[in-house]
């Protein structure tokens, strides 16, 4: 079976394919770009490849607003269904090489992009920092409990109550000198854990409120 010939053109007889290290170096030629070396572009070729590896693991909604060529979503596609590893680094130098073809605009919205995916949301910044309050709260106050309880009356109040108690137990200092030492309480498994059970019950009725709108 016969292979796709390579797109590109011929230089002084010598064949030149595009998204190749020598396709890139006449192009920065042409736009006078002559002080970048071979060993900036093999770094910019290996950093552009690393980009594309990244973007595999792009949420769809991100993904989708950086409009990128269908040629290489497919070839992205294509890298996640290959388990070997052999086709698997070849299939991501190929997307590398397609990611050098793209518009350095859309390569900073790439960039922009895995950075927005990894960073919190405001919703939920917020939401960690009213889990926090309240963590704090009942573990310091029966009326903090019984104010969450009646708020979030979805709560399993056996489950929340032995928690907190386990969570004051915990943060009891061994003795009179602990404390004089300034020694901070010990906090344990159920400290964490009445964070996650306040955090998950914030998130299921800021999730409810936000479907009802």
């Amino acid at each position: 079976m016969s292979r796709k010939p390579k797109k590109g053109y011929y230089v002084k007889g010598q064949f030149v394919a595009e998204g190749s290290e020598l396709d890139l170096e006449l192009k920065r030629e042409l736009r006078g770009d002559t002080d970048v070396s071979r060993t900036d572009l093999k770094r910019e070729s290996t950093e552009l490849q690393k980009l594309g590896e990244s973007l595999l693991n792009l949420r769809a909604d991100l993904l989708a607003k950086l409009e990128l060529p269908d040629k290489l979503l497919e070839a992205m596609a294509e890298a996640k269904r290959i388990t070997n590893f052999e086709g698997k680094r070849r299939q991501m130098q190929f997307v590398g090489k397609l990611m050098r073809q793209l518009d350095p605009a859309v390569l900073d919205a790439a960039r922009a992009a895995l950075v927005e995916q990894h960073m919190p949301s405001a919703r939920e910044t917020a939401l960690l920092h009213t889990a926090e309050q309240w963590r704090d709260r009942l573990i310091a106050d029966d009326e903090a409990v019984a104010a969450w309880i009646k708020d979030f009356p979805q709560t399993d109040t056996q489950q929340l109550r032995a928690l907190v108690r386990q969570a004051r137990k915990d943060a009891i200092p061994a003795d009179k000198a602990a404390v004089s030492q300034g020694l901070a309480p010990r906090q344990g498994r159920a400290y964490r854990e009445v964070f996650q059970l306040v955090r998950e019950l914030l998130a299921s009725v800021d999730e409810d409120g936000e479907n009802d709108e």
